[in-house]
């Protein structure tokens, strides 16, 4: 289960660093195998802490400061996602560790190992994988959701929940394991993978995000680039530069490289967005002259260095999915891209995209008074999802911004809320910095000191056909528990205000 280092010794002593749901899932699996362990966390007291003796795992833990004496006897470090690899207090620890032979792995990895080692038995499932800035989550649920419909036994895990090894140790013990693995992987996870090397990946989208745990844009967009394997198809947003700028990592002469994006497509096999009178279809570009008749070797030389005559072949109506925004179009096309790549059949995928309702907290529609609608994107807590939800829904809109911004650079929100707000709401700790960078746009900026009160004042200017749109393009933690929290509270105050002119939501 851990590679051919460990063949002749396949119950290692293991080290686990970071007790959150990923090293849980970590110790529980390498517990399961045998190994001998020793966990140890920055908390002297974890929550999860009590779960490894319920679950009758004999570990030794340690809390407080990591120090390299947490490798004495070690022979394989399994470190969590959420610590980052260049933070002050684990690189004498991980240096320590390399240089001395010891292999550092994160949950992807020991994924990718026991996968390996049940195909030494004969299970070869396709393996669908996601990552981007924003996105991820769903197109995840949705190319699940298209596998199913198509009639395959899926397990959906990783970034989503639940933890790779957690559902992967439930198949094992159901014996139904999956035809289909659809993974969500963030960046901090494909850090620490190696060997990782899905049939179909899909990078959605680069913007800047959690630039303090891998040290800049750059390493954070290489990190996204290990999604790829040699011959994995690449899945790739072609309206971002930093994503195509991947397309040619670790791949070999034969990898595919499909994109999509909102234009047509120019290349046949790329997705794309056509616009017909005024109506906006998903679509797939053909060659018009191509065809399943056999031909020489001769004719198909020509054929292949004729300019190809393309067509868009239409796959569905843009606003017949139930997901709002272009940016959801994408989304769409990037998890139809994913669930073509291991030939599942168009029809039963298409009925899956009309099917198909998002998630919460993410351009979520969740009412409309008077003709306002209110929109739930409590899940955007980055720059870049704020301006593809501004885009994406092209409606006037009153927005609410604001929170934690984790050090982002908001100038990129100028142009789109110039384009398509009456006004912006601020709140949080870093409502400044927003102010900062939307001053120049001469819309109207107030800040407010609790969601409520931004809420209330963004109903007031709101007119019919404009959008109140929750969309903090920053963290929660400075004023909620989280992005659900901060959501819980938007709700019952658009409630409020619905009760208050008599409409029930």
């Amino acid at each position: 289960m851990f590679g051919e280092k460990f063949r002749d010794r396949q119950k290692p002593m293991v080290l686990v660093l970071g007790l959150g749901e990923s090293g849980l899932a970590m110790a529980r699996w390498c517990a399961r195998h045998g190994c001998r362990l020793r966990v140890a966390d920055t908390r002297e007291t974890p929550p999860n802490l009590p779960e490894l003796a319920a679950r009758g795992i004999d570990a030794d833990f340690v809390g407080g400061p990591f120090s390299t004496a947490l490798l004495e006897g070690i022979e394989l470090v399994a470190i969590s996602p959420g610590l980052s690899p260049l933070a002050a207090d684990l690189v004498p620890l991980i240096t320590a560790a390399r240089e001395r032979g010891i292999e550092v792995w994160g949950e992807l990895e020991l994924f990718a190992q026991a996968l390996r080692h049940l195909g030494e038995s004969g299970y070869a499932p396709k393996v669908l994988a996601i990552t981007g800035t924003n996105g991820k989550t769903t197109t995840t649920s949705l190319t699940g959701m298209l596998c199913e419909r198509a009639g395959k036994r899926v397990a959906v895990a990783g970034n989503i929940s639940p933890a790779m090894l957690d559902k992967l140790a439930e198949a094992i013990d159901n014996t139904a394991l999956p035809d289909v693995w659809v993974l969500e992987l963030s960046s901090f996870q494909l850090e620490t993978a190696h060997s990782f090397a899905p049939d179909a990946a899909a990078i959605l989208n680069i913007t800047q995000d959690h630039l303090d745990w891998h040290g800049g844009i750059d390493a954070y967009a290489a990190a996204k680039g290990r999604i790829f394997g040699a011959q994995t198809t690449r899945v790739l947003n072609r309206d971002d530069a930093r994503v195509m700028s991947l397309a040619s990592v670790q791949m070999s002469g034969n990898a595919k490289v499909v994109t999509f994006g909102l234009t047509e497509p120019q290349r046949e096999g790329d997705y794309g967005i056509s616009r017909d009178n005024g109506m906006l279809w998903l679509v797939e570009a053909h060659d018009r002259d191509a065809t399943d008749e056999p031909v020489s070797p001769r004719r198909r030389k020509q054929l292949d260095a004729a300019p190809v005559n393309l067509t868009m072949k239409r796959l569905m109506p843009a606003d017949a999915l139930r997901i709002r925004g272009l940016h959801n179009a994408a989304n769409a096309l990037a998890a139809f891209a994913l669930a073509r790549a291991i030939d599942l059949a168009p029809a039963a995928l298409l009925h899956g995209l009309r099917e198909y309702r998002g998630e919460p907290h993410r351009v979520e529609l969740i009412a409309s008074i008077e003709g306002i609608d209110y929109v739930d994107d409590s899940k955007g807590t980055n720059v870049g999802a704020t301006v593809a939800a501004l885009d994406g829904l092209a409606q006037r809109a009153v927005l609410i911004a604001g929170g934690d911004g984790k050090g982002q650079d908001f100038e990129p929100l100028a142009a789109p809320v110039a384009c398509w707000c009456r006004a912006v709401m601020l709140i949080g700790r870093d409502a400044p910095q927003i102010r900062a960078a939307l001053e120049s746009t001469g819309i109207a900026l107030a800040d407010h000191a609790t969601l409520e009160d931004a809420t209330r004042a963004a109903t007031a200017l709101a007119e019919p056909g404009d959008v109140v749109l929750l969309s903090p393009a920053c963290a929660s933690f400075d004023m909620f528990k989280g992005y659900a929290h901060r959501a819980a509270v938007f709700r019952d105050t658009v409630e409020e205000i619905a009760a208050e002119r008599g409409t029930m939501i």
